[in-house]
């Protein structure tokens, strides 16, 4: 099985310009949603992460807020 490994160097790609453009806005389009995803991903993260921890709005405002009054 080891002797059928095979390596491969690629040293040129040619494609040309145009189709290259429309490939790179395509990945452009496609990142949009993967984004805003990851976004809602880490604000349910950091949200249950505050619920957890016990720094909810009413603590921060009404019980660290206080000191300076």
């Amino acid at each position: 099985m080891a002797e059928d490994k095979r390596e491969v160097v690629v040293t040129d790609i040619k494609i040309p310009f145009w189709s290259m453009v429309v490939l790179m806005v395509k990945w452009a389009i496609a990142a949009i949603p993967a984004v805003i995803i990851l976004m809602l991903i880490g604000v349910l993260v950091s949200v249950a992460l505050s619920m957890l921890s016990g720094a909810g709005w009413h603590q921060h405002y009404w019980g660290m807020s206080r000191g300076w009054s």
